[in-house]
């Protein structure tokens, strides 16, 4: 799924080279068929949410987990800051991408990247970790259980650990085709609502953050990113 700076867009009934989107068509085979396609369809770059936050967490460099990882971009530079750090997502193309990368940068000892559906998908043996991102975790045409994917990120954060959501709050950028212009972009209180924290848990950060993208006709956009960062306090 996911990742970084944009996410995907196309017209509601049309995957972005992609053809038809079926009624029955699952989030898996959609976003399969959509990394399929090309050789590349993410900067490779971290989100720079998660790359202003990450080296401000007083633990450092521990375990992460990056849901919805796309093709390893945040996993791969997580890493390269000595976090060892583990890439899900449900595209084998994406995940193998990941994979290369890790390799390519040099850091393949310190990553491993899996090919599921984050809304079901746990981890073996010591299933907690550090800090745990999902940076632009939204899917359209093809829907995905995003709130309920929230939720459950919270039981894999390990005590004294941070969960950072990373959402888009408005528009990514100015040509969003009129089909999209319905899509109900989720603020910081929807999306801390759907993590259903308890007295465990303590709020660092709701909030949006104005931001200057490009689009993929090369202008300047300005857009809002979503900001949830919590942390589970330790006992």
């Amino acid at each position: 799924m996911q990742a970084h700076e944009h996410t995907a867009t196309g017209d509601a009934g049309t995957a972005r080279g992609g053809g038809t989107v079926d009624q029955e068509t699952s989030a898996r085979d959609w976003w399969e068929a959509r990394y399929a396609a090309g050789d590349g369809i993410w900067s490779g770059r971290v989100n720079a949410v998660l790359a202003a936050v990450a080296p401000t967490l007083p633990r450092g460099a521990g375990r992460a987990l990056d849901l919805g990882c796309g093709e390893g971009g945040d996993v791969v530079w997580l890493a390269e800051q000595g976090w060892t750090a583990t890439g899900v997502d449900l595209s084998d193309t994406a995940v193998e991408r990941g994979r290369r990368a890790a390799a390519a940068a040099g850091v393949g000892e310190r990553t491993s990247f899996v090919a599921a559906d984050v809304a079901t998908w746990a981890p073996d043996g010591d299933g907690r970790f550090d800090l745990v991102t999902a940076s632009f975790l939204q899917s359209w045409p093809v829907e995905i259980p995003r709130a309920a994917i929230l939720h459950r990120a919270t039981g894999l954060v390990a005590e004294g650990g941070h969960l950072l959501v990373t959402a888009h709050a408005a528009p990514p950028h100015a040509d969003l085709p009129e089909a999209f212009r319905t899509y109900r972009f989720p603020s910081p209180e929807e999306d801390l609502a759907s993590l259903r924290l308890d007295d465990g848990w303590e709020v660092v950060v709701a909030e949006g953050r104005p931001r200057s993208a490009t689009g993929p006709d090369g202008e300047r956009h300005d857009t809002v990113d979503s900001v949830v960062l919590v942390r589970r306090r330790a006992i």
